[in-house]
Parts: structure tokens; C-alpha cells; sequence
């Protein structure tokens, strides 16, 4: 049993998308999801290293201007992304070791 496959062009014409044997051409991969620029600006600000609360409280106002509160919601979420670890998985590590250890 021979399938061929067909696709409609850009002007509404059949075109036939296998080789003479009958076998499909194949289809180009799908982009693999990635981070998006602010999950990644994110990370890219927890690698700082902060002496003072009170001045990254500041920080995260004045780079993303959100409060700190949603910013850790967000940092939250992004820890538990496999995204987020295939990205940068020592920093995401530490952070979720962080993050259980002040949950005891």
C-alpha cells in the first residue's frame, strides 16, 4: 500500500510532498521550547551575589519592576521548570537546595 502525502501551496494548488518511491518527505523539527528573555534575565540575576536584602529588594524594583514578591513567585515557578535546569543546572541547584532548606 503506497500513501502519498500532498499539501495545499500558498495558491491553492495540490503538491505532492513524497519522493517517486512514495516515501513522505520529511518535515522540518519542531523548534524545541526554550526560556523566554525574562526567565532567563531571571537567572541571569541570581548569579549576583547580594550582601544586603534590602539592596536586591531595590535591584529587582529598579531591572524587572516588579515587586519582590512576585518576583520570587516567578523565580518559584522557574526552579521547577526542567527548562530552567537544562539552562543553568548549578544555579538551579543551588537555588532549589536553597529554597528546601528554608521550607523545613
Amino acid at each position: 500500500m503506497v500513501v502519498r502525502v500532498s499539501s495545499m501551496s500558498a495558491e491553492g494548488i495540490e503538491e505532492d510532498d513524497s519522493d517517486p518511491a512514495g516515501v513522505p518527505a520529511p518535515r522540518p523539527a519542531p523548534e524545541e521550547p526554550a526560556l523566554v528573555e525574562r526567565e532567563v534575565r531571571i537567572l541571569e540575576f541570581e548569579k549576583r551575589w547580594w550582601r544586603h536584602a534590602g539592596a536586591k529588594e531595590q535591584a529587582i524594583r529598579d531591572e524587572f519592576g516588579l515587586s519582590s514578591t512576585r518576583y520570587y513567585q516567578l523565580l518559584n515557578g522557574l526552579l521547577d521548570n526542567p527548562l530552567a535546569l537544562a539552562h543553568d543546572p548549578v544555579l538551579v541547584g543551588r537555588l532549589r537546595r536553597l529554597r528546601a532548606s528554608r521550607a523545613r
